[in-house]
């Protein structure tokens, strides 16, 4: 197991492409750190420069004691586990995990023991002798990581690893490599566009974008503070509201939004800062910070489309020009083009700088 630091690492293609602005942040030993964000923001760059396999344009990157800008792939100490599993269709189970050992010289009883604590540790025992083709997907996703656990690395590399697979094999795996992190407790980086894998796997989360980190922090601490509008609007599904126009107060202490349209949107006993009041701000709501309601607090949106997914229901809105989606238990509910009285939950309100795209804190 082995801590990795990366310090103002930087990587610029050959056509003057920036994949990556110097990321700077440290991997604890043992830790399970997932890169997130959209395709092209960098984080399967980051991994493959961990791996050795795309060139460091500045910086150092240090895993353990040594900094390995310079050492070769094979020298590092690191196993990764692809996207596609890459696995050998004539060879046997035991032969796909023993084969990378038997290069690297191991002799025979080693080979042995630790493709048997590789099998045992992921339910592959009863298939050893099985061929690739006669498996399921999530098997063979299981052999891919296999492979890389016989090799006892001081650091997991795992780039988008269960993007082959349906909706129910990827919580299936995704609940097993978790376990497997709590059981072998080595440090493990995983690559992902998929913000619920990140949110359910990793202790923490970089997030990234275009090449530069946005914030790095625990799933919950992400989701509840986020640090600007890419992070508000990239974690959470469906995603946080998003609403701009010019905060103002009314004599009763409660907070409205001037929305582009002139229309009013009541926010409540909201507490925000005085100085964010006459002020033009984006203005962030959760989902489930949005609830039927009634009275003064409430104002009336139109119902667009109604989605049932079976312990709670998706509604979207609109209110004036305004898209709105709110979270809600099963329940009986407008129908379609029927209005729906709606009230923000003061306390779930997130103020972001229009320019910056800064968080406000309140």
């Amino acid at each position: 197991m082995a801590k990795v630091r990366f310090d103002g690492v930087r990587k610029v293609y050959d056509n003057g492409q920036v994949a990556v602005q110097g990321a700077s942040f440290d991997i604890a030993d043992g830790e399970l750190m997932v890169l997130v964000g959209p395709s092209g923001c960098g984080k399967s760059t980051l991994l493959r420069m961990v791996a050795g396999l795309e060139e460091i344009t500045g910086g150092t990157l240090s895993i353990g004691d040594r900094v390995v800008n310079d050492v070769a792939p094979k020298d590092r100490d690191i196993a990764m586990v692809f996207q596609n599993y890459a696995l050998y269709p004539h060879m046997t189970v035991s032969e796909n995990l023993a084969f990378g050992l038997k290069l690297r010289g191991h002799d025979k009883a080693e080979v042995q023991r630790r493709v048997q604590a590789a099998a045992d540790a992921l339910g592959l025992t009863s298939m050893l002798d099985t061929l690739p083709r006669a498996m399921s997907g999530g098997q063979r996703q299981r052999v891919a990581l296999g492979r890389a656990l016989v090799r006892e690395p001081e650091v997991f590399l795992l780039d988008e690893p269960l993007s082959n697979l349906d909706a129910k094999l990827r919580h299936s795996v995704r609940t097993e490599i978790a376990q497997l992190h709590r059981k072998l407790g080595t440090t493990m980086i995983y690559v992902t566009h998929d913000q619920v894998e990140a949110m359910t796997l990793g202790q923490r989360i970089v997030v990234l974008n275009e090449g530069v980190i946005q914030q790095i922090d625990t799933p919950m601490a992400l989701y509840d503070r986020p640090a600007n509008l890419f992070v508000a609007g990239f974690l959470g599904s469906p995603a946080m509201n998003l609403l701009r126009g010019v905060v103002r107060q009314g004599d009763d202490g409660h907070v409205w939004l001037r929305l582009a349209d002139g229309l009013d949107l009541p926010l409540g006993a909201a507490a925000l800062p005085a100085h964010c009041m006459g002020r033009e701000l984006v203005v962030g709501v959760r989902p489930e910070h949005l609830q039927p309601a009634t009275g003064n607090a409430a104002f009336r949106a139109r119902i667009e489309g109604l989605e049932p997914v079976g312990n709670e229901i998706f509604v979207n809105l609109r209110y004036g020009t305004q898209a709105l989606v709110i979270r809600v238990p099963p329940q009986a509910l407008p129908g379609l083009g029927e209005e729906l009285a709606v009230a923000v939950v003061p306390a779930g309100l997130h103020v972001f700088d229009p320019g910056s795209g800064e968080r406000i804190e309140a």
